[in-house]
């Protein structure tokens, strides 16, 4: 998404800040984005400042500037030890330039804590700042174009045709959606990829079983559930031919090499696709196509649209026979036992030993993988490549990185592997299996339990099955990002539909409440941006401004950590603060000049809360 507000100049932000009696010239580092970011204002100021006071680089002060976690230490905070200064303590320092900071219009008189230098900004030259930029700017308030001119793939969610879209997947397609938004908001061009596992053995076992038990009519009708029970049960019957084969060779003394003619015959289907018998290849891609007309159904209520649906399938032969030459050239893949084998223990023991060609002479997931990213280094030229991808695939992808740096690709660098834990307690009501369907139609049911319990704003609701499905989403991804990703969290679909404490349900009504207050008050937008915001002198007024401000912030170190959990800890502290003020910040009521005032800041508030939400691949809800 383009910004729709182009971002002002600095040009304008100087004659702004003229017009409210600053009249020397703010100094602007490199990296800042004063026109975009407020707190970057305060920072440019204050490391311009700083540096002649202490004889230091102002680019080290500016790059050592952090916001803090409370707001009584400060809005900005310097620790004097990341400056590295040598011959004196870092305490006494700090007590030093403190008293040196001279008196300014940006700043409170500096504070001096131990080792640290704690900024408090000066709250109406922050709000004539802070609200007229969110006002105006609307969803292109926060993001910073970082990215501009720079492309990223971000492959996510890539489940497996014929298996069940389980936990995992879930988890892949959330965080995934959300990397992507990010990117794409902070000026990327990104590529959102989906790299479906369809292609293996599994597909000839699935053929077989679909050309002895499958139904044309449960395929068209439900793809990917009937494929599933299709696979159970062929798989069934496999299973008890290997016992049966087993039992043969343990009898005869030998070892088993058979495992029954179905199993032949999902090798000799699967050899058939390998080769392109066309009436084997024209199943397989019946199968495919229909299962991504069914995903892209899917993945758009969790307002996820994929630029490409990619999978193991789409690496061409002549690229697989180009991984293989390299890694023979190069003296990187070696035979054994029938197999090629890459042999990474050389450069690390806990990186093993890698198959890359099987001894019937087919290919495996990481040679696929490898010649995946060859060719899409050749077609897109990416200045990054994330795979959203789980913990346990954390030695694949190590593998697939070091390959790829043996075979001296310095695009390789440019990969990263962003993994996640594990979802513990999670079930369907279909029982042992979990499909995304299932997950949301099941959330979607107990948030609509939830809401009929009170009903009086029930009544009040013009389509509550689809609010309760929006609700629903936005309590299982919520839940998914409230902590680090790496951590496992046991899915509780009690907590997640719940409106109490941190939850995706209070986040939606944080929302509806402000929209509420907005559309009681109706007052014009324009008088909201040219309100008078010296009357916002209360304690909850200046916090939750203050609050507002650090967005872009946050959204730049989100764009470090690749955290969701980043933003969602933000938006819950603004909610907080938020849900404290209503009773001190009325508007409805008020006398004009103070309800325009309150009213500007609860707009931004909302409006910050709306594209934080949207980041996060939520849909707000303006009535619940």
């Amino acid at each position: 998404m383009k910004d729709p507000v182009p971002p002002p100049s600095v040009e304008s932000l100087q004659s702004q800040l003229a017009s409210l009696g600053i009249s020397d010239p703010l100094s602007v580092f490199p990296e800042s984005n004063p026109t975009t970011n407020p707190v970057d204002v305060f920072r440019c100021y204050i490391a311009n400042t700083l540096a002649p006071i202490g004889g230091v680089d102002g680019k080290l002060i500016y790059s050592s500037l952090e916001w803090t976690q409370s707001f009584d230490k400060g809005d900005l905070i310097l620790a004097i030890p990341r400056l590295r200064l040598k011959g004196r303590k870092p305490d006494e320092i700090a007590e030093e330039w403190a008293k040196k900071f001279p008196e300014n219009p940006y700043i409170l008189p500096v504070k001096a804590a131990g080792t640290f230098l704690q900024f408090f900004f000066r709250t109406n030259l922050l709000a004539s700042i802070v609200l007229p930029a969110i006002l105006k700017r609307k969803a292109a308030y926060g993001p910073i174009n970082t990215g501009n001119g720079k492309r990223i793939i971000v492959e996510f969610s890539s489940p497996n045709i014929a298996k069940p879209f389980h936990a995992g997947h879930l988890r892949s397609t959330i965080i995934g959606g959300f990397l992507a938004n990010l990117h794409e908001r902070c000026g990327w061009d990104v590529i959102r990829m989906n790299y479906l596992g369809d292609w293996g053995k599994q597909f000839g076992i699935l053929s077989v079983g679909f050309n002895r038990f499958g139904s044309e009519e449960k395929l068209l009708e439900d793809p990917i559930h009937h494929l599933f029970e299709v696979y159970v049960e062929i798989n069934r019957i496999i299973t008890e031919e290997k016992e049966i084969e087993k039992k043969k060779a343990e009898d005869a003394g030998e070892k088993q090499t058979y495992n029954g003619p179905t199993d032949e015959e999902a090798k000799n289907f699967f050899v058939k696709m390998e080769h392109g018998v066309p009436e084997a290849v024209a199943l397989w891609r019946r199968f495919r196509d229909l299962s991504i007309e069914k995903y892209i159904a899917t993945y758009a209520r969790l307002n996820i649209q994929y630029d490409v649906y990619s999978g193991e399938s789409q690496v061409s032969k002549e690229t697989m026979q180009k991984v293989s030459q390299l890694l023979r050239e190069g003296g990187i893949s070696e035979e054994s036992d029938g197999a090629v084998i890459v042999d990474l223990t050389k450069h690390s023991k806990k990186l093993g030993k890698a198959i890359v060609q099987k001894k019937d002479g087919t290919t495996l997931y990481l040679t696929r993988d490898i010649g995946a990213a060859m060719e899409r280094y050749d077609k897109y030229k990416f200045d990054k490549m994330i795979y959203v991808v789980a913990s346990q695939q954390d030695l694949h992808l190590q593998q697939l990185f070091k390959i790829i740096e043996l075979l001296g690709f310095e695009w390789g660098k440019r990969m990263v592997h962003v993994n996640f834990g594990m979802v513990l307690g999670m079930s369907s009501r279909k029982g042992t299996v979990v499909f995304l369907d299932d997950i949301l139609a099941d959330a979607r049911d107990k948030m609509h339990e939830v809401m009929k319990k009170n009903d009086d704003k029930y009544s009040q609701v013009e389509d509550p099955e689809t609010v309760a499905d929006i609700v629903g989403r936005t309590g299982v991804i919520i839940q998914d990002m409230s902590g680090k990703r790496i951590n496992n969290y046991n899915f509780d679909q009690e907590r997640m539909t719940s409106f109490e404490g941190d939850t995706g349900p209070y986040l939606q009504y944080a929302h509806s409440r402000l929209s509420s207050i907005s559309r009681k008050a109706a007052i014009p937008e324009q008088d909201l941006i040219n309100a008078d915001f010296t009357l916002l002198s209360e304690v909850h007024a200046t916090n939750l401004l203050r609050c507002l401000a650090q967005y872009p912030d946050v959204l730049q170190n989100t764009l470090k950590t690749l955290e969701p959990t980043t933003i969602v800890t933000w938006l819950f502290k603004m909610t907080h603060l938020l849900s404290s003020s209503y009773d001190v910040l009325r508007v409805v009521g008020e006398e004009p000049k103070k309800a325009a005032a309150r009213l500007a800041l609860y707009e931004s508030a909302r409006q910050v809360l709306n594209n934080g939400m949207q980041l996060l691949g939520l849909t707000p809800v303006e009535r619940m």
